[in-house]
């Protein structure tokens, strides 16, 4: 292609179309499209996964206020702009909708939101009529702190909810305070526990006083001409004896400040001058890539001012998630260090350190996650500090490997060294099955995973006719990861100078590739089995899980361009990108989660996979894909995931997966590593260098990166496509040392296997 319309006729793809969202770190406001909160099942102002608001209804007068426009400035902030006829006007009766004559005689009222550990809210109320006049705005509140699981299903908390009012000198509180407790008994862990929470709602700079009635708060209203009258509604979190910081009345300037300017000065920067090519698109991609990451920051797990971790995703993950917040920063790396830097050692600190069933940990085993809300601090589940996932701790050594290879920084990776060496522990010591020595663990626990693996629903891995496999079963793609894990530490202690052990671990990923490749390579389907059943049988399933063997470089050389072609087959890759399941599979489902949608993720670490095996057309196929339905989805940007019908002219564009996550960790650090494998970008900062060898597509012809960091240099880098298909690039800018090498960047420049890695990394070209 040599054009691209960056806005594709009137598509725009909206995900949870019927809510709104605003978030930032653990907080989230979710409310129906005009901004207010009537009830619905997700619905709620979310602090900590604990909904401190479930109630918000807004009257002016006897009319519910008409949404003539409202949008997000950015995640963490939203505006809002209302009319209602003036009271006196013809249209000035009724319970609801705007007569279009009756904007000729309006009162406005805009509301502007920020939401950090609480809400700040702005409302302003505006006369536009020609004429005085006196209203009433009723405001209504309710709080039941439930749990997420309990706003979409039944409660199971019970607890003491107290309401007060009172006036505080200029200002006036409405308080909701709960308290629950309960004993449990579970798998031998006995018990109780309590959660103490609560918010207050601190109404200050009010031109008029509030009062209060029966869950209602009412201002009554004069307004000349033209006059406006104002109110700060500043919403404060309780949890557990702690008072969290809320956002604080400020000016209207502050709706559209960055949430983490830091941050967002020092990430990579993207550029590009084309503008009849995807490479707007691409630019807008990733500049809103780098903002959510920000928004889904975690303060409270800060490891310091620029080592920090993210949520999953917004709103149904707004917690840590171990394999997560690993697989985000691997993919993120090219931003900068500060996810690498943050999420390592917070791991760490909650890595396995005892045996406990229902917890699904032992010594040695990462996080899978950690729930702040009401039902997992209470004990009805162990996701509180729950370890039910098999690829953490195979990710847990590759990112590892990233940190040392963007950062070179000895003090920050050497710690870490042996937490990386205890989770391979854990995985050969706990995780293998008896057959030929692969990988696959069943949980332990009465409310744990069923299924560990990457694809981690009930139902994801299923056989060629349709039935579900029994756990547990060794899944191509967690071979692939353990490989990664190995290959990756034995990189890393040869520098570190433990010899010894990184030969043990290029000796062990060999041995382990030899036997994934008799065991899972299915000659007759190109293609590698999704896994091995429990007896050791074949389950001879196609499906994207075998990307994931791609990204690792487990996958025999002369076996990759077979298996690429096979994937690129139109039963797995729909136009929009790779479906998790062949759709001749019996268990196709377009929507299923794991049988049938298409994830974002799974085409990051693959396009990298493919430029490191030289297939180049691959890698920009995956990519284009992911651009160019990354420009018909709301704000550029990618969900968790969406639906895999084919991209023909019956489906001009995916349907959503109804109940997918936006926005998503993954999903934003997918444009970054898509772009990283496309310019070739790979640091070996430990040596003082970065080996670049670009391949830009003719939709993308030209691109530029400021500030891109490796060790302690900056570089900025312009790249260009040329008419003849090669890409050349230029250093427009460097600050520190850094040397920097074109030429290949494939398996055989990255792997050590007993080969000095350094003298191959540095030897000329």
């Amino acid at each position: 292609m040599s054009e691209w319309n960056i806005e594709p006729d009137l598509i725009r793809l909206q995900v949870r179309g019927d809510q709104c969202y605003v978030s930032r770190g653990e907080t989230v406001l979710a409310t129906q499209r005009d901004g207010f909160i009537e009830g619905g099942e997700e619905q709620g102002l979310y602090v900590r996964q604990t909904r401190v608001l479930s109630r918000y209804r807004c009257r002016i007068g006897r009319i519910r206020p008409f949404a003539t426009t409202v949008s997000n400035v950015h995640q963490h902030s939203w505006i809002g702009y209302y009319v209602v006829p003036a009271p006196g006007s013809d249209d000035a009766n009724g319970e609801g909708g705007l007569p279009q004559r009756s904007s000729q005689q309006t009162l406005e009222m805009r509301v502007a939101r920020r939401v950090g550990e609480g809400m700040h809210e702005d409302y302003d109320l505006t006369n536009y009529s020609r004429d005085p006049v006196r209203t009433r705005l009723t405001l209504e509140f309710d709080a039941d702190f439930a749990d997420p699981e309990e706003a979409r299903g039944e409660r199971r908390q019970e607890g003491r909810l107290k309401r007060s009012w009172r006036r505080d000198g200029d200002a006036w509180e409405l308080s909701f305070d709960y308290r629950a407790s309960r004993r449990f008994s579970h798998q031998g862990e006995r018990g109780s526990a309590s959660i103490h929470r609560g918010v207050t709602l601190r109404i200050e700079r009010c031109d008029s006083p509030p009062r209060h009635r029966e869950g209602r708060i009412q201002f009554d209203i004069q307004l000349q001409p033209h006059e406006r009258w104002h109110a700060c509604l500043h919403w404060v979190a309780h949890m557990d004896g702690d008072e969290l910081s809320s956002p604080r009345c400020g000016s209207n300037g502050n709706l559209s400040a960055h949430v983490d300017p830091d941050f967002m000065r020092d990430a990579t920067d993207f550029a590009s001058a084309e503008s009849r090519t995807l490479a707007p698109l691409v630019v807008q991609s990733l500049e809103r890539a780098r903002e959510d990451l920000a928004a889904l920051r975690l303060p409270r797990f800060d490891q310091g001012e620029h080592a920090w971790t993210v949520a999953a995703g917004v709103p149904m993950y707004v917690a840590l998630f171990g394999r997560d917040v690993l697989t985000t920063a691997y993919g993120a790396a090219m931003l900068g260090p500060e996810l690498l830097r943050g999420t390592l050692p917070l791991l760490e600190q909650w890595q396995g350190r005892v045996d406990d069933e229902w917890r699904d940990e032992q010594p040695g085993r990462i996080l899978h996650e950690a729930h702040p809300g009401p039902l997992a601090q209470l004990g009805f589940n162990p996701r509180d500090r729950y370890y039910g996932s098999l690829t953490s701790a195979s990710l847990y050594p590759i990112v590892l490997g990233q940190l040392w290879q963007w950062t070179g920084d000895r003090k920050a990776v050497e710690p870490l060294l042996d937490p990386a060496l205890r989770a391979l522990e854990w995985m050969d010591r706990h995780a293998r099955l008896d057959h030929g020595h692969f990988y696959a663990i069943a949980t332990r626990s009465r409310e744990g995973l069923k299924n560990q693996t990457w694809k981690d629903s009930d139902d994801s891995v299923v056989d060629e006719d349709g039935e579900i496999v029994e756990q547990p079963v060794a899944t191509c793609e967690e071979q692939a990861f353990v490989f990664a894990a190995k290959r990756t530490m034995a990189q890393v202690l040869a520098d570190f100078g433990r010899g010894d052990e990184a030969r043990r671990m290029a000796k062990e990923a060999l041995e382990l590739r030899q036997r994934f490749e008799d065991a899972f390579w299915m000659e007759d389907a190109d293609c590698y089995a999704m896994a091995l059943a429990p007896d050791g049988r074949q389950v001879r399933s196609i499906s994207s899980n075998a990307l994931r063997c791609v990204s690792s470089g487990i996958v025999d050389p002369s076996r990759v361009g077979r298996l690429m072609e096979r994937l690129f087959q139109d039963d797995m890759f729909s136009g929009w990108g790779m479906r998790t399941l062949s759709s001749r599979h019996p268990a196709f489902n377009p929507y299923a989660y794991h049988r049938g949608t298409v994830w974002p993720v799974e085409h990051g670490a693959t396009a990298q996979g493919c430029g490191r095996y030289g297939l180049h057309d691959c890698m920009h196929r995956l990519a284009q894909a992911m651009f160019e339905v990354a420009g018909m989805f709301e704000f550029r940007r990618l969900p968790e995931c969406f639906s895999g019908h084919p991209r023909d002219e019956a489906h001009p564009f995916p349907a959503i997966y109804p109940a997918s996550n936006s926005p998503h960790a993954w999903s934003a650090s997918t444009m970054v590593a898509l772009l990283q494998a496309m310019l070739g970008v790979y640091p070996f900062a430990g040596q003082g260098v970065l080996r670049v060898a670009p391949q830009l597509p003719d939709w993308l012809p030209q691109i530029t990166l400021r500030g891109l960091r490796v060790g302690q240099a900056r570089v900025d880098l312009a790249f260009n496509r040329a008419d003849d298909g090669t890409t050349s690039f230029e250093v427009l800018d460097q600050s520190g040392d850094l040397r920097i090498v074109t030429g290949a960047t494939g398996w055989d420049v990255i792997d050590l296997f007993g080969k000095d890695l350094h003298e191959r990394v540095l030897q000329p070209d």
